[in-house]
């Protein structure tokens, strides 16, 4: 795992209930699950599920669904809700996930090319990203955090898509 010290921690708060049904905060710290492929992107895994509906239960020992090793894609039936820092520069791999992805632009701007077009998001942009092939591109000068969440979807029988699944790389 890669902290790098020029990127701020994430803090992440999470919540449950006690054996007594009291509401209240289970963890309360810097989001671990860090790495990067050496390019200088970094994606932290904040939350994962295994299925939906997700599982909550009541107690205090929970599972750190956030230190799971996962890939690009959740497990299949789950979530995956992850924050990913691009440096000025950087481009990923062209990849398509059978997922509905839920996209949230922190801080910055950043590109998504697609097969035959490109949309720029900026600073508190949204995007619903619908299972299309797609490269994430920060063609600025500054970097770009975006949060992520995708939730499994069924197949929709294009091309060669990214599967997930626990422990995947």
């Amino acid at each position: 795992m890669t902290k790098p010290s020029a990127i701020p921690p994430i803090r992440r708060v999470v919540t449950g209930h006690d054996s007594n049904k009291v509401a209240k905060v289970l963890m309360d710290g810097h989001a671990t699950n860090s790495k990067g492929p050496g390019t200088g992107l970094v994606s932290t895994l904040i939350w994962s599920t295994d299925r939906t509906p997700a599982q909550v239960p009541i107690g205090e020992e929970i599972e750190d669904m956030g230190a799971r090793m996962l890939g690009s894609a959740p497990p299949p039936s789950g979530s995956r809700f992850t924050v990913i820092e691009f440096p000025p520069g950087v481009v990923s791999a062209m990849h398509r996930t059978e997922t509905i992805d839920y996209v949230i632009v922190i801080e910055g701007e950043i590109d998504m090319d697609m097969d035959d077009s490109t949309v720029k998001l900026h600073q508190g942009d949204v995007m619903v990203q619908r299972g299309t092939n797609h490269a994430w591109v920060n063609r600025s000068d500054k970097k770009s955090r975006v949060a992520f969440v995708l939730i499994d979807a069924e197949p929709l029988g294009i091309g060669h898509p990214v599967l997930g699944g626990k422990n995947a790389s």
